[in-house]
């Protein structure tokens, strides 16, 4: 194996065994097996990276197949954001299938195991079978149906398919063990009844098989050779190979492999409740920007190379862990730091009127596009008598070590002068109306002719071209307590009014910039429009979060 293709982790390390052995003649066929009942979140991009990239790596392939073996809870709205969010994060898919393309094969699978006597039909209710299924410590009660024949089950089977019974009267078994350790193999629900329009098959069936059956039947149809699972299911992969065992119809079926799904602080991940959200109106939508959806973080102006980085980072691991939200955000900022270009936005504008500076007069001053990266250039922004500067760069007492502007201080403006406080103008309450000050002109460019130094530099705004712009900062949506339960955070966002040098009037949605000394921000996709722009706070440009030495 090439150096470029070493494994990583212990997933690859199983793949490699396998292509040693000639386990699939050396192939490598995965799969991402969402359930179109939500939109995908920061957890399934984990494994949408990492089912991809691995086949991506072994020159494989990998299938978009779609769970939707429950007809009461898919929506095509959920299918087109599923589809979005892979090409987003930079994949496009072998295959796209659809679990219910399969209902007559899984159907054909039942009957098998019926003809082996390995499955069976239950008159019992959901709630008898959950009460006989035993504990951890107490084996299951065998259903008093166990024993039907194999005639009589194939009888009633086609009966459930025909539509004869209502909703719960019936559903078929496995027959395995109810005295198993393993609570997944004390005889599990393969199939159950549901009269509902699935949106695929329409009303075709009304009898629809249970994810442990489909699942691995779905993967060996497609001849995926790794089926790559979330650590909850392994506790479900005996029942993965008994279906394919007993069944029979795949003689070199596909193995599963659990590994750690993400879980990140502060982040609330369960569909479940991030639909409730949705539904109570506490975000605008599924792609609200403090939601950890994929669609969530896309609008808040993640980009898809830092979710990818962050999913390599952090690895592969066989055990639950929590990721600090502090590494996403690293990665986010270190994507990035060098691709955008900087911009002037004032937050808390103090207006400062330059007296010695000619009131009719405008120039162009120059400012670099990046700082860390002088290939990207610069830029032109226009300066007058009139700026505005930021409300944290101005003290009227200063404390000690405030080296920014106060009364009787230096200040380099950047890209323009060196500017002295002179006078405090207030207003009758005791607010600042506009500060009166002066520069040098002899430091044009923002250094001075005879050497001289200053310790502050601040930014600003020309106050006569300065334009208007709306920017929404984000904390946490939610807050988790010592016990791990989530809140909704009362102060989740919040809105100011900023001014901004003129070419972010020109802002278009989706175009990503650095604001000058406050972090990373994007113009919303969709709330930015030709005669309003509105900024989203990406991420700050500094975290306490350091990487681990190597």
């Amino acid at each position: 194996m090439s150096e470029t293709n070493t494994s990583t982790n212990f997933i690859e390390n199983i793949i490699d065994e396998d292509n040693a052995k000639g386990t699939y003649g050396g192939k490598v066929y995965t799969r991402f097996p969402p359930e179109p009942n939500g939109y995908l979140h920061i957890g399934h991009a984990k494994s949408i990276c990492l089912n991809f990239s691995i086949a991506q790596k072994y020159g494989g392939k990998c299938n978009l197949r779609y769970d939707d073996t429950n007809p009461v809870k898919e929506d095509p709205e959920y299918v087109k954001a599923i589809e979005e969010d892979v090409k987003w994060l930079g994949f496009q898919w072998e295959k796209r299938c659809w679990a219910s393309d399969y209902f007559d094969q899984m159907y054909e699978a039942a009957l098998e195991l019926i003809r082996k006597g390995k499955a069976y039909v239950d008159d019992q209710s959901a709630d008898q079978i959950r009460e006989t299924r035993g504990t951890l410590t107490e084996p299951g009660v065998e259903s008093p149906f166990r024993s039907r024949t194999v005639e009589e089950n194939l009888q009633l089977f086609e009966e459930m398919k025909d539509g004869k019974y209502g909703n719960g009267e019936k559903v078929l078994r496995a027959k395995i063990d109810m005295s198993s350790p393993n609570i997944n193999m004390r005889d599990p629900v393969i199939y159950r009844i549901e009269h509902s329009t699935h949106h695929n098959t329409g009303d075709a069936w009304c009898v629809y098989p249970m994810y442990d059956f489909a699942h691995p039947i779905e993967d060996a149809i497609e001849g995926i050779t790794h089926s790559i699972c979330t650590l909850e299911f392994e506790d479900h992969r005996p029942l993965y190979n008994w279906v394919l065992q007993e069944v029979g119809f795949w003689p070199n079926p596909p193995k599963q492999i659990e590994f750690a799904r993400l879980n990140v602080t502060n982040t609330m991940t369960s569909k479940r409740k991030l639909r409730k959200l949705v539904e109570d109106g506490v975000v605008d939508g599924w792609d609200d920007p403090r939601m950890p959806t994929i669609s969530g973080i896309r609008r808040r102006g993640y980009t898809p190379e830092s979710i990818r980085k962050f999913c390599s980072e952090i690895g592969v691991a066989k055990s639950n862990s929590l990721v600090d939200q502090g590494m996403l955000e690293h990665c986010v900022r270190s994507d990035l730091q060098n691709k955008v270009e900087s911009r002037n936005v004032i937050e808390n504008p103090i207006k400062c009127v330059i007296t010695n500076y000619p009131q009719d007069c405008q120039e162009m001053v120059e400012v670099e596009n990046n700082r860390n990266v002088p290939e990207m250039g610069t830029r032109q922004i226009p300066f007058s008598n009139e700026i505005y500067i930021d409300g944290a760069d101005f003290m009227e007492v200063p404390v000690k070590k405030y080296f920014r502007l106060f009364p009787g201080n230096e200040v380099r403006v950047k890209g323009a002068y060196f500017m002295t406080c002179n006078e405090v103008v207030k207003n009758e309450d005791g607010s600042i109306r506009e500060l009166r000050c002066t520069i040098d002109p002899a430091t044009k460019g923002g250094d001075s002719p005879d050497g001289r130094k200053v310790k502050g530099t601040i930014h600003f705004v020309d106050a006569k071209t300065a334009v208007k712009i709306r920017v929404r900062n984000y904390d946490n949506l939610m807050l988790q307590d010592e016990n791990g339960e989530f809140s909704v955070n009362p102060a989740s966002i919040s809105e100011e009014i900023c001014y901004a040098e003129p070419s972010l009037g020109e802002a278009k949605p989706g175009e990503r910039f650095q604001f000058f000394r406050h972090g990373y921000y994007i113009a919303d996709t969709k709330l930015t429009t030709d005669t309003e722009k509105v900024f989203n706070r990406i991420v700050g440009l500094k975290s306490s979060w350091k990487p681990e030495k190597k």
